[in-house]
């Protein structure tokens, strides 16, 4: 009876080891297979993402493209505007004194501001009356502002309907969505990330445009004030200088 335990026991024996060794494989085989694939990052440049915009995007870079041209366009004028001129007036004093006026004039055209060009008015008037003087002065600086104004309205007009292209865009991008989501009958990432990037996509660039726009059209006219203010000054320094007595 002992013999036949022992040898049962031997037998059993390479049974038990295999289940074991099979066992243990499984395991080691589980684990390899759970272990997450490596993740592959992606990246979207800024044009692959302006385009996933959609057809919106066309008249949103055309304004923007505008609003570029008028700013840059501007500041040169206003740069060539903001030159110095305060030498202008003691330079034409003495020869209106003497009433070399012609001289005067010239001396307005060549320096060619804003402020020199209303001063020529007055100086092409001296001899009139005060409020004529005045009056001719004023026409003149109103011209010359109105010309530094010019195209600032269509920055102020693309400030505002720029978010509203951008609007339009999100519109869009929401039917877009719920057009996907009715074809595919399921409400999966993958289905409606074509609607969404047009929706986000389309509403940052209207802000983004406008914003520019807005922030530029005010720039330039707080630029354009400061003109204005220095031509008042030499109006004022000019009418004075006509009232002082010739030396």
């Amino acid at each position: 009876m002992l013999n036949f335990i022992l040898q049962t026991g031997t037998a059993t024996a390479p049974l038990v080891q295999s289940a074991t060794d099979s066992l243990k494989n499984s395991v080691t085989t589980g684990l390899q297979t759970s272990t997450p694939a490596a993740v592959t990052e992606t990246k979207i440049s800024l044009m692959e993402m302006i385009m996933k915009g959609g057809p919106i995007m066309l008249p949103l870079a055309l304004l923007l493209l505008v609003s570029v041209y008028i700013l840059v366009e501007r500041l040169l004028v206003l740069s060539r505007a903001s030159k110095s001129a305060d030498t202008l007036i003691p330079g034409i004093k003495e020869m209106i004194h003497n009433g070399n006026l012609s001289n005067a004039k010239a001396m307005c055209n060549s320096i060619n501001t804003p402020e020199s060009t209303m001063i020529a008015q007055g100086v092409s008037r001296v001899g009139q009356a005060t409020e004529e003087i005045r009056a001719a002065m004023d026409k003149s600086g109103a011209a010359e502002i109105g010309k530094l104004e010019k195209n600032l309205n269509v920055l102020n007009i693309i400030g505002r309907i720029a978010p509203m292209f951008g609007f339009i865009g999100t519109i869009i991008g929401v039917i877009t969505i719920f057009y996907d989501i009715s074809l595919a009958r399921t409400v999966e990432i993958e289905v409606i990330s074509k609607g969404l990037y047009q929706k986000m996509v389309t509403s940052a660039g209207g802000l983004v445009v406008g914003v520019l726009a807005f922030v530029c059209y005010h720039w330039l006219n707080a630029r354009i004030d400061k003109i204005a203010r220095r031509m008042e000054d030499a109006q004022i320094k000019f009418m004075d200088m006509l009232n002082e007595p010739a030396k």
